[in-house]
C-alpha cells in the first residue's frame, strides 16, 4: 500500500558526470518516504549492448575440431538442436544482461523479473508506440483537455527508448535543473493541495517520486498521476486517449509496450504513457501542462501547478 504524504521539504544531492552518450553514470538521492533503498548508494548505469561474440585462434579451432567430430558421432538432428539451444542461451544471457542494465524499475532485478515481463512482452498486441489509442466511444471525459489547447511541437528527434518493466531513454538525457525543478513542483503542490493529491513512492515504478490523486474518477495503480524516474528522468503518466495521441504527434512522448492489451490483462491501463525526460525549462514547462493533463483525466478534476514559482530557483 502506498503511503501518501504532504510536505515540502526538498533534498536532493546528487553527484557523478553526466555524459552525452548512450551511457550514464550518476548518483542521486528520492526525496519520497519509504524508499526501499539507501537513496545515496544508488548508481545507475543505463547501457543496452548488442549481441556479440568475440572468439580468438585458439577458441575458433576448438569449436571448428568440436563441429566435425560431432558430425561424425552424433545424429544431425541432436546436432542441429545443440546449436540451436546453444544459440539461444546466448541470445537470452545477452537480453537478460541489458535488462539489469536499465535499473531498478517496477519489475524486480532478477531472472523471475526477467521472465515475468517477457510473458506479458509475448501476450502483448505488436503494435507501433507512436500510434494513437483507438477510439473509446465510452471513455469519460469525451475529449481531452488538449482538443482546445494544443502542445507545441517538440524540437528534433525523438530519443531512443527501450525496455517495458522498467522502460528508459538511453540518449537525449534530461537537464538535471530540469529535474530538480519538476520534484520540488511536484512536492510544492502536493503539500500545498494537501486534501486533493499526495507524493510518495511510485505505485507502478515502485522506485521514485510519484504524484497521487486521493479521491480518483479514473482508476490507476492507487490513484497514481504520474512518476518521475530518477536514473534518466523520464516519466510515465496516464492521459485521456484524445490527450495521449496529442502528447504522441507532438514528439513529446509513446505509449507504453504493454497498453495494446490483447488475450491477457496488462499490469498498466490503456492510457499508460512515456513522457521525455525536459531538456531546458521551455521543455519543463510544456511537460508541467501534460502532468496537468493527467491530473485532469485521473480525478476529472482540473489540476493547476505552480511553474513560474517553484523554477525561480533554477
Amino acid at each position: 500500500m502506498v503511503k501518501l504524504t504532504s510536505y515540502n521539504v526538498y533534498s536532493d544531492i546528487m553527484s557523478g558526470i553526466l555524459t552525452r552518450t548512450n551511457t550514464f553514470t550518476h548518483s542521486s538521492i528520492d526525496a519520497c518516504p519509504n524508499h526501499d533503498v539507501d537513496p545515496l548508494s544508488i548508481n545507475v548505469t543505463i547501457r543496452q549492448d548488442p549481441l556479440s561474440i568475440t572468439l580468438d585462434g585458439s577458441a575458433i579451432f576448438a569449436i571448428s575440431i568440436i563441429l566435425m567430430l560431432s558430425i561424425h558421432l552424433v545424429e544431425p538432428s541432436v546436432l542441429a538442436v545443440s546449436v540451436g539451444l546453444a544459440t539461444g542461451l546466448v541470445f537470452v544471457h545477452n537480453d537478460y544482461q541489458n535488462y539489469l542494465k536499465l535499473g531498478p524499475g517496477g519489475t524486480p532485478a532478477t531472472f523471475p523479473g526477467y521472465i515475468r515481463i517477457n510473458w506479458f512482452k509475448f501476450w502483448a498486441c505488436r503494435v507501433d508506440p507512436f500510434d494513437p489509442l483507438p477510439a473509446d466511444p465510452d471513455v469519460q471525459p469525451a475529449i481531452g483537455v488538449f482538443r482546445n489547447r494544443p502542445l507545441p511541437y517538440r524540437c528534433g528527434l525523438r530519443p531512443k527508448v527501450v525496455g517495458i518493466a522498467p522502460q528508459r531513454q538511453v540518449n537525449q538525457f534530461g537537464s538535471r535543473e530540469c529535474y530538480l525543478a519538476l520534484r520540488r513542483i511536484l512536492e510544492n503542490h502536493g503539500h500545498m493541495n494537501s486534501e486533493e493529491v499526495g507524493v510518495g513512492t511510485s505505485c507502478f515504478e515502485k522506485h521514485g517520486l510519484g504524484l497521487f490523486a486521493r479521491f480518483p474518477f479514473n482508476k490507476t495503480c492507487q490513484g497514481e498521476i504520474c512518476h518521475i524516474h530518477n536514473s534518466d528522468y523520464s516519466m510515465h503518466l496516464n492521459l485521456h486517449p484524445h490527450d495521449v495521441k496529442e502528447v504522441i504527434e507532438k514528439g513529446w512522448g509513446q505509449r507504453h509496450p504493454l497498453t495494446s492489451q490483447c488475450l491477457l490483462k496488462m499490469p498498466v491501463p490503456k492510457q499508460f504513457t512515456m513522457v521525455y525526460a525536459p531538456r531546458t525549462m521551455d521543455e519543463l514547462k510544456v511537460v508541467c501542462q501534460i502532468i496537468e493533463a493527467a491530473g485532469w483525466w485521473v480525478t476529472a478534476k482540473e489540476m493547476k501547478l505552480d511553474v513560474l514559482e517553484d523554477m525561480q530557483s533554477y
